[in-house]
């Protein structure tokens, strides 16, 4: 559990050294609940079941989901609430790969843009890009299906800011 709690904390302050505009507060970073670290994160995302930091809460529109696993982009600018979880590669239906994205820098009414591949590869590729048309908050619903089995890395863009983030599909 200590070893989760490091990782998490790790993960916060590392990703929170990115844009200076949108640097947090100390209060803005600090988990409302305990939060556990699943250990089918890739890459350098951790997957995450439990209390959300103050920024997510509040980019979310204090209505993120309850009991769903998320993850935290790096740096720490946007999640990704993974409603199809696992998640499964093709187009899987009920449930789909449906991730809700909450930014924490203003969308600004610009599309959030998400472009993957494999970790550690540049093929095969996916895009997608998602309108600023859904609400409250800082949010964009999505289906991110990918075509092979593996850790992905997604490249997340909106307004005048980009996160990455990386997820396992099995």
């Amino acid at each position: 559990m200590r070893a989760a709690l490091a990782t998490i904390t790790s993960l916060l302050l590392s990703a929170c050294s990115g844009q200076a505009a949108a640097r947090p507060t100390t209060s803005s970073t600090t988990q409302t609940t305990a939060a556990s670290v699943s250990a089918d994160g890739c890459g350098v995302t951790a997957v995450v079941r439990g209390g959300v930091p103050g920024w997510l809460d509040e980019a979310g529109g204090h209505n993120n989901p309850t009991g769903l696993r998320y993850v935290i982009g790096h740096p720490a600018l946007a999640a990704g609430f993974l409603f199809g979880d696992p998640l499964r590669v093709g187009h899987p239906e009920n449930p789909a790969n449906k991730i809700l994205w909450v930014v924490r820098t203003p969308r600004q009414g610009s599309q959030l843009v998400v472009d993957g591949h494999p970790l550690g590869a540049t093929e095969p590729q996916v895009h997608l890009a998602q309108p600023a048309n859904s609400s409250p908050g800082e949010i964009y619903p999505s289906i991110v299906d990918v075509p092979t089995a593996g850790c992905w890395q997604f490249d997340l863009r909106w307004a005048h800011s980009h996160a990455q983030v990386e997820l396992n599909y099995i």
